[in-house]
């Protein structure tokens, strides 16, 4: 008799860039240049100042088992950022330090999640959400939001989408993969639905730094302190302080969770590692002058890559106010023909853009929104533009 895998695995997708990223390499191999718009990472390095404090941490013996949630020292500078950054002043039992955010949104699901359970997850969405929400026997409810609505949901849709089964509601802002942010007034909306409504409100903020355009980020727990005996914000450095390989995510929930988010960790990936937690110390509490730098060329960067996409043949892309992710709308090139290829998805649009103008992004549907795809300009300029246009090439030779 065969040895069966977990039927949990029977409920979720595989990667919808797997194939790309395949694809991607073997070009690689071949000698072309190809224009990486798929990365989900900075392409800074880490500042020279954290790397100095990992190093300095590894030198003192900074090399053994920490606590499960994190040192005292990093629960501490969390709180302390979170008071500098983000405006409530959380306490360091409220704090769980992960080995990267997607840890510490798992380690939430298996808290939290039960089959029964309903996830509300507006869309766009990043394509772990619904995943992580299925292999724990809940079921994902897809709330819509528009374009022109810049992508924030309208608290008229949230309420028709909550039931008595609604175990949480889960929100990104500012969003990947659509750069899209809540305002202050559109929070105070959702905040007053949800206000009627007994389920745990969870906002991944991890790219809660990098808004444009004078945008300012406003947490949940500012806007709704009501709401903080149930309210959990996931965040980390990996965007912000281009430490993506460090692996340092964390969530701030209420003791109750918190405690039972340590033992869960307990029983999987234990803590963090020691030196990676040094370094986000000194990154959460040091200068801020190179993310300031960072923040400034992706600001440049996006309107490089905003308008260059909205030149293209039959593509349309709004300016996000935050992350560094373009979500552009292709959906006039769907149903296209390249020679005896039909074009009938945005999957097979991306493939196609690979093949002919060894771009890698991302097709819309793996997000909740077929017909779009994500580039992210945390690239360089010239790539930007070489990449734009061998893209606009391509398109041409659709009929």
């Amino acid at each position: 008799m065969p040895l069966h895998l977990s039927r949990r695995l029977d409920a979720v997708a595989p990667s919808a860039t797997l194939a790309m990223n395949t694809r991607a390499l073997k070009l690689r191999e071949q000698g072309h240049k190809v224009y990486a718009f798929a990365v989900g990472e900075p392409d800074y390095p880490t500042p020279a100042f954290i790397t100095e404090a990992a190093y300095e941490a590894a030198k003192r013996g900074a090399t053994k088992y920490t606590p499960v949630s994190g040192t005292p020292a990093m629960r501490k500078a969390v709180c302390e950022a979170t008071a500098r950054y983000r405006g409530w002043a959380p306490t360091p039992e409220m704090v769980t330090v992960s080995v990267g955010a997607k840890a510490a949104l798992f380690h939430l699901a298996m808290a939290l999640y039960e089959p029964g359970d309903e996830v509300v997850i507006p869309a766009p969405y990043w394509v772990s959400y619904p995943e992580q929400v299925r292999m724990m026997g809940a079921t994902p409810v897809i709330a819509e939001t528009r374009e022109e609505d810049g992508w924030q949901l309208r608290p008229e849709t949230l309420e028709a989408v909550l039931t008595p089964q609604t175990k949480a509601v889960l929100m990104c802002t500012p969003s990947n993969p659509t750069g899209g942010a809540y305002t202050e007034e559109r929070l105070k909306e959702l905040a007053e639905v949800l206000g009627r409504h007994d389920c745990w409100v969870i906002v991944d903020e991890i790219y809660g730094d990098l808004t444009y355009d004078g945008f300012q980020h406003r947490s949940m727990a500012v806007v709704a302190p009501d709401l903080r005996d149930r309210l959990v914000v996931v965040d980390g450095v990996s965007k912000s302080f281009a430490m993506t390989g460090w692996r340092i995510g964390w969530t701030v929930a209420p003791p109750r969770l918190a405690r039972a988010l340590d033992t869960i960790q307990g029983q999987s990936t234990s803590n963090a590692a020691a030196i990676c937690q040094a370094a986000a110390v000194a990154a959460l509490l040091g200068s801020r002058d190179e993310l300031e730098a960072m923040r400034q060329a992706f600001a440049r960067r996006r309107r490089r890559m905003v308008e260059g996409l909205n030149r293209l043949p039959g593509v349309r892309c709004r300016m996000p106010e935050g992350a560094f992710y373009a979500f552009a709308d292709f959906r006039q090139n769907i149903g296209k023909r390249a020679g005896d290829q039909a074009i009938e998805n945005d999957d097979q649009l991306a493939m196609y853009l690979l093949d002919h103008a060894h771009a890698v992004t991302v097709g819309g549907g793996a997000f909740g929104a077929p017909g779009y795809l994500r580039l992210s300009y945390a690239v360089s300029d010239d790539d930007i533009d070489q990449g734009l246009a061998a893209i606009g090439e391509a398109l041409k030779r659709l009929t």
